[in-house]
């Protein structure tokens, strides 16, 4: 089995201009080439056959993704409408700003077959493409986005993946979304 990184995953997770809620200490080829040469701890099954999540110990200083929402930052949410590419719609999504989350104990790249990709426009050589990661403390999953699982059932021409909505795993998702959030870097705001 070879990984490459697609370009979607390229441009969220090593962005050009670095943010701290993005993989730290390694180039994309060096993550590419880690991936490669080192086995998984586990592997997991993602949402559909496609899909799959390979469990790594966190060899960077890469922060988790997400931090659970209380009655003390509360206040720090932002959400705004975004798209993750320049091809699909904006859809509202919140995070905290002025919050840096733990460092994580996994990354868990999130893997697609070459196949899928082929179907969603992506080409790529490798049998698996990574499409995102996760950081967490723990090395399991958390739980897609109530979004993301909204688009992925609207199919590949609104940036998704064609897989029906799953009734349970979305109120699953909903629990865990409804006490969690997303962080950032803090705007910059205006320039003077």
């Amino acid at each position: 089995m070879n990984i490459a990184l697609t370009d979607f995953a390229i441009g969220r997770l090593f962005p050009r201009q670095k943010r701290g809620n993005t993989i730290q200490d390694c180039s994309a080829e060096e993550f590419e080439r880690y991936l490669n040469e080192h086995a998984p701890l586990k592997v997991l099954d993602g949402y559909a056959e496609f899909c799959k999540l390979h469990v790594h110990a966190n060899w960077t200083s890469t922060r988790c993704l997400t931090i659970p929402i209380t009655p003390d930052n509360r206040h720090l949410l932002r959400s705004g409408y975004e798209s993750r590419s320049p091809a699909e719609l904006p859809v509202l999504v919140r995070w905290f700003e002025g919050v840096q989350a733990p460092v994580a104990g996994y990354l868990i790249p999130i893997l697609y077959s070459r196949e899928q990709l082929h179907k969603e426009g992506g080409k790529i050589q490798a049998d698996w493409g990574v499409v995102g990661c996760l950081y967490t403390l723990e090395p399991e999953e958390i739980p897609m986005a109530p979004i993301t699982m909204m688009r992925n059932a609207l199919g590949v021409t609104e940036g998704g993946s064609g897989v029906a909505l799953d009734r349970a795993a979305y109120q699953r998702s909903v629990e865990f979304w409804e006490r969690n959030a997303n962080w950032r870097d803090p705007s910059p705001g205006p320039k003077p």
